[in-house]
């Protein structure tokens, strides 16, 4: 990113953004690292603070209810790995195949759909796991990832606003009363992992009132384990 930006430029940018927010998680603002021209703050910390302030907005992004299932019938163990186009993707089908994620239960799908007809903008949920208290939506990056942390959180968080959970659980038979949360999941020591390790004031309280808690992977030979550190 070889242009800086000031603040108020920031600010400006995501007052643009208002209107869309299902899309804020895509602006490049979202990623980028570095600090601020002239105030020399993270960027990051500009955008969560101003999120802060207007998580409002955050809450009124549009549902949309899926008339097909969430749930992908051909999505059976074991998957083909073989057949996986990205690093995420096939990090996601190896952590279907291994079933249980130490602290996150038992994996139920991956690559979940979101959209009801073609044109709706929404991704699909990288990975679905239930511990038999919480199903969480799980934000998958890849270890060479370069997406911020912020960007994990808004991807996730924009997917749990966009999704039907009523019938997300009906979809997968989990109990009605089953409590949805969104983790980020990236690996251990990776440049999500070392923001969190940073004092980070604003982005850490958008996760908190977001009630949004990471998740950090360690490749142990051929299988993945889950801290929370």
């Amino acid at each position: 990113m070889p242009r800086k930006y000031t603040k108020e430029q920031i600010d400006e940018m995501l007052e643009a953004s208002k209107g869309k927010m299902e899309r804020v998680y895509q602006k490049g603002f979202v990623n980028f690292t570095g600090t601020t021209l002239h105030k020399k703050e993270l960027y990051t910390e500009v955008v969560a603070e101003w999120l802060m302030r207007r998580t409002e907005r955050l809450y009124q992004i549009p549902k949309i209810t899926r008339e097909a299932s969430y749930r992908t019938k051909s999505h059976k163990a074991p998957v083909d790995i073989a057949k996986a186009q990205r690093g995420e993707d096939r990090i996601a089908k190896q952590m279907f195949n291994q079933k249980g994620l130490p602290l996150l239960g038992v994996v139920l799908d991956y690559q979940t759909p979101l959209k009801n007809k073609r044109s709706d903008p929404a991704g699909k949920i990288d990975l679905l796991a239930y511990d038999g208290f919480f199903l969480r939506i799980l934000e998958l990056k890849e270890p060479e990832s370069p997406e911020t942390m912020l960007r994990c959180v808004l991807e996730g968080y924009t997917y749990y606003r966009r999704v039907d959970v009523e019938k997300l659980l009906r979809d997968f038979g989990l109990p009605p009363d089953t409590k949805v949360r969104v983790s980020p999941l990236v690996f251990h020591n990776k440049i999500q992992h070392r923001e969190m390790m940073q004092d980070r004031p604003h982005l850490k309280a958008l996760m908190r009132k977001l009630d949004i808690e990471p998740f950090y992977v360690h490749k142990v030979r051929d299988a993945y384990l889950v801290t929370k550190e």
